[in-house]
């Protein structure tokens, strides 16, 4: 039989956790973490469950400073266990003098405390058993209890109050033998030996997490008590195995505090998340490499996904009773098509994402096929499946007024990851992508056919162009190493995105002729115009922005 040493007495939240964990595990209480840390680092339990963090009063720093002299064992899992605290006493009309309870269970009722008993004393104990024998000995009437209500009424007490910390969850973490392997939902416990101060070092640490797309869920830093220098407490999404951690961990070490084993791990474990997931699982129309992306993403978050399409042997139809969310990524020519087949086999609660190029045309399709209880919204994610990851990407929300909780959901996951979100409406989407990526993607295609058209040595462009001027080149050469056909969609879909080609073509033609007729000062008359409408500081950052791009540039051509 497993045996678990835990946080007691009988019935304690910590009793309720080891439990929960496994019902048929021998449970050995203790009063204090660290007699629990004793136990199973001397053998003497299989395990230990030990409080980690709680909803109302964070993170439970006695267990930080345990968790280090760990000398044998992992942190291998967790339990979260919703905490309901009852306040009892032996008589329920006696008035109460004095309040008694272990110091985090009364911390976390301080605001009924304060509520319902502003003067009255408190007495913070180690061992709740122990008080509640007391108690019960020497017939303390007059004193209060607070604990869970199975305990107190396991002992004969009667409950005065229930509930007196509401939404109080606390998560426990479990201690055992040995490293866990990867599940696809993982998180990894470290923290640091004691490190010498250097300016810069948290930011470099974190920065090294966050380059590989890791994001960190707890980071908390304490001075050694010998030494008085910086430990770090770091938890970070993804298990300790995983290529990308152990080359954060590698570039840490080496690069960053330049001491091998400066970082110790506590251990991996499959990931706990005390925020209220209301999506479960998405569906997507689309195979394409689009889809898989954001379903690896999505997958490493705990959500499930499923792909169909005309290869698949899942079809939509089959697919979409079976999510929550149904995400369209085709090509943008049969985004409107797909709609109309399959939004209207959504029902009421499901939600309808767009992964669409276009907003305005690809949203009213969405709201007139589909019923008033499905949330809609268009995502347009301006980075492609070969990203590593979202952070520092653009990606352009369209909400409408039937963008509900879902949405927000698959909003704040984007968030979550470093995705640089903005707001638009659907003409000004459609407008500015007009600005983004059908006016570029023009200006590269017809400079390529100008190229070729006049035979011009395009190997010795480089030679002959600044930095900026480099700048069109260079995306010309992006355009053309990549799928025509996505290209020649993103030119041709409609919307008011196509003003912005026409309006630019109708420009270049007055502007070849004033110059072909050598009328330098209207020229001039443009630009300063240009340049009132643009405003000093858009210009001034677009400036600072195009320098440093001129500094890479330079450093890969001197190369």
């Amino acid at each position: 039989m497993t045996i678990i040493a835990t946080l007691g007495p009988t019935e304690s939240p910590a009793f309720q956790a080891a439990r929960h964990f496994d019902p048929h595990a021998e449970l050995q209480l203790y009063p204090l973490i660290s007699t629990v840390i004793k136990s199973f680092i001397n053998g003497n339990a299989d395990l230990a469950v030990i409080p980690v963090y709680n909803t109302r009063e964070g993170e439970m720093k006695e267990y930080f400073r345990v968790m280090k002299n760990l000398e044998k064992g992992y942190w291998v899992d967790n339990v979260v266990q919703p905490i309901q605290l009852s306040l009892g006493s032996l008589d329920e009309k006696q008035d109460l003098s004095m309040l008694v309870g272990r110091g985090a269970d009364l911390r976390q009722c301080e605001e009924f405390i304060a509520n319902k008993f502003p003067e009255i004393n408190m007495m913070t104990v180690a061992d709740v058993g122990k008080a509640i024998d007391t108690i019960k000995v020497n017939s303390f009437y007059d004193r209060g209890i607070i604990s869970t209500e199975e305990a107190l009424k396991k002992h004969g007490f009667f409950i005065r109050e229930r509930e007196m910390a509401p939404h109080n969850q606390t998560r426990f973490a479990v201690l055992g033998p040995e490293r866990t392997k990867p599940t696809g939902y993982d998180a990894t416990a470290m923290y640091t030996v004691p490190l010498k101060d250097r300016v810069g070092l948290l930011y470099d640490i974190l920065g090294e997490f966050t380059r590989r797309g890791i994001s960190i869920m707890d980071f908390r830093t304490e001075n050694d008590i010998k030494t008085q220098e910086l430990q770090i407490y770091i938890e970070a999404e993804g298990h300790c195995d995983n290529e990308s951690f152990t080359e954060a961990i590698a570039c840490i070490e080496d690069q960053i505090i330049q001491e091998p084993g400066a970082i110790k791990l506590l251990g991996s474990f499959p990931r706990v998340d005390m925020r209220t997931k209301n999506i479960q699982s998405f569906g997507f129309i689309g195979t394409g490499d689009m889809s898989k992306w954001f379903a690896e993403k999505l997958k490493n978050e705990g959500y499930s996904s499923l792909i169909s399409g005309r290869s698949t042997e899942l079809s939509p139809e089959e697919m979409i009773p079976q999510v929550d969310v149904v995400a369209i990524c085709v090509p943008i020519s049969a985004t409107p098509s797909v709609i109309e087949k399959y939004a209207p086999l959504l029902k009421d609660g499901q939600a309808l994402v767009l992964l669409a190029g276009e907003a305005e045309n690809a949203i009213n399709t969405a709201l007139s096929n589909t019923s008033h209880s499905v949330e809609v919204m268009l995502v347009h994610n301006l980075w492609g499946p070969q990203a590593i990851n979202m952070k520092d990407k653009n990606v352009s929300v369209v909400r409408t007024a039937r963008s509900g909780i879902l949405c927000s959901e698959f909003e704040a996951f984007m968030y979550k990851h470093g995705a640089d979100i903005n707001h638009d409406t659907p003409k000004q989407h459609d407008l500015l992508m007009g600005v983004g990526q059908k006016l570029p993607t023009t200006i590269s295609i017809a400079l390529a056919m100008t190229l070729r058209d006049l035979s011009i040595p395009y190997n010795e462009i480089g030679s002959h162009s600044t930095l900026t001027s480099l700048y069109g080149i260079l995306a010309m050469a992006r355009i053309h190493t990549q799928n025509p056909r996505t290209y020649a969609e993103i030119i041709s879909t409609m919307g008011d995105g196509r003003k912005i080609v026409k309006s630019f073509a109708e420009n270049l033609i007055t502007i070849t002729e004033l110059a072909n007729e050598c009328k330098i000062d209207k020229i001039c008359e443009i630009i300063t115009n240009n340049k009132d409408y643009l405003t000093p500081d858009f210009l001034d950052s677009r400036m600072q922005q195009s320098l440093a791009v001129d500094e890479t540039l330079g450093k890969v051509i001197r190369r």
